[in-house]
């Protein structure tokens, strides 16, 4: 699938960054064009792969280069006011050769949480590709303005999107880790999860081709419909040995050198399967009642048990009840076996509704401490007893 990727703001910035990262070292090709737009220009210049002319400083005039600080409503208004200057680059992007959009950011900060939705709203007004969103929920313990953020933001986005997919920072942060070194690891998980299933069907000089190709069509059809999607992801090394056979923990047979035992392989990627859907997903949610699904395996091909994947497949179908469940193999020459899970229009989403509340509890203290203080400014200034007259 050939992206035309837009970071707006740092996370989604740094994302899309890493996502170039990802092509160049896999060769997959996923990225047929890479921008970034920010309201902060340290945060522009801290990239490494997004080419200079492809970095899109927005709300000079209002900001000065320095951000929004945190104000999504302020993050919406500069990129309203700055459309034209994004447009400008991305009118360099040959869109016939692109599948679709993939507008990145972060949902709790501020340019963004706010500019991403409006550029959504642009690019669905012009293009007939879809156009779908990458937001990453920022922890519970980044404070309650950045939660409110992301409500706001989710809420407006997942309007505008063909379809959000969403990355939770809960699931993800380990306690104790650097704040810099916990946010390259995410970044790094994202990219992986969202490479294997946007590469999936890209085949190169001298690849094998899949069994059963997983191509852009079947992507966009898993996310039509709308709505949020999530992504598992679950995967075993594969060694090679000293005389040059492929063996590894997955097949469970150090000796069989003649071959690999199709019962074991195909057990082993149902129960890939099986752990790539009920482990940790990049939104956690209840798989049951999912609309769509999409299961890619991808390995050297030898391991790519087709009789697997189908009865993964069967099982992914009885165990969300969706009837629209596809599946396909993605050779390649990785020491790994991976099974990549795309839940598409997910509904039962605790951490959601978890958000919103304290997102609306967070709203309520907001208001009644800006009327505290107020009236603390009030009681402040005023004097009984001898009144003066201000200035002006």
């Amino acid at each position: 699938m050939k992206l035309a990727m837009i970071g707006f703001g740092q996370a989604g910035g740094k994302i899309v960054d890493r996502f170039l990262d990802y092509d160049d070292r896999t060769g997959s090709g996923i990225v047929r064009a890479a921008i970034a737009v920010n309201s902060a220009k340290a945060d522009l210049i801290g990239l490494e792969n997004i080419p200079q002319e492809n970095r899109v400083l927005i709300g000079q005039a209002r900001v000065k280069g320095h951000g929004v600080g945190a104000d999504n409503e302020l993050g919406a208004e500069v990129a309203e006011e700055d459309i034209d200057e994004v447009q400008n680059a991305i009118d360099a992007i040959p869109t016939h050769e692109v599948d679709a959009f993939l507008v990145v950011a972060g949902m709790g900060g501020g340019t963004g949480s706010g500019g991403a939705p409006v550029l959504a709203k642009h690019l669905k007004r012009i293009y007939t590709i879809p156009v779908y969103g990458l937001g990453v929920l920022p922890g519970t313990d980044e404070g309650g303005i950045y939660t409110l953020n992301a409500a706001r933001s989710f809420q407006t986005f997942v309007r505008e999107v063909d379809n959000l997919m969403v990355f939770d920072n809960d699931s993800w942060r380990q306690t104790g880790e650097s704040v810099e070194g916990g946010y390259d690891q995410i970044n790094e998980e994202i990219v992986r999860r969202f490479g294997i299933l946007f590469g999936a069907g890209e085949v190169g000089d001298g690849q094998e081709v899949a069994e059963s190709v997983v191509d852009s069509s079947e992507i966009i059809n898993t996310l039509s419909g709308g709505g949020v999607s999530t992504v598992g992801f679950a995967s075993e090394e594969v060694e090679l040995n000293t005389s040059g056979g492929l063996l590894s923990r997955f097949t469970g047979d150090s000796g069989a050198e003649d071959g690999l035992d199709a019962a074991n392989t195909t057990n082993r990627i149902t129960s890939l399967v099986r752990k790539a859907a009920l482990g940790r997903l990049t939104l956690p949610c209840e798989i049951e009642g999912t609309e769509r699904a999409l299961l890619v395996v991808s390995g050297p091909s030898e391991y790519l048990n087709r009789k697997g994947i189908e009865r993964g497949r069967k099982w992914l179908e009885e165990e969300t009840g969706s009837m629209e469940v596809r599946g396909g193999d993605f050779p390649q020459e990785e020491p790994e076996v991976a099974a990549a899970l795309l839940l598409s229009g997910v509904n039962n989403v605790p951490r959601i509704k978890r958000l919103q509340q304290v997102a609306i509890e967070a709203q309520d203290n907001m208001e009644d401490i800006q009327q505290e203080s107020e009236e603390n400014l009030e009681e402040l200034v005023e004097d009984d007893e001898d009144e003066l007259e201000p200035l002006f």
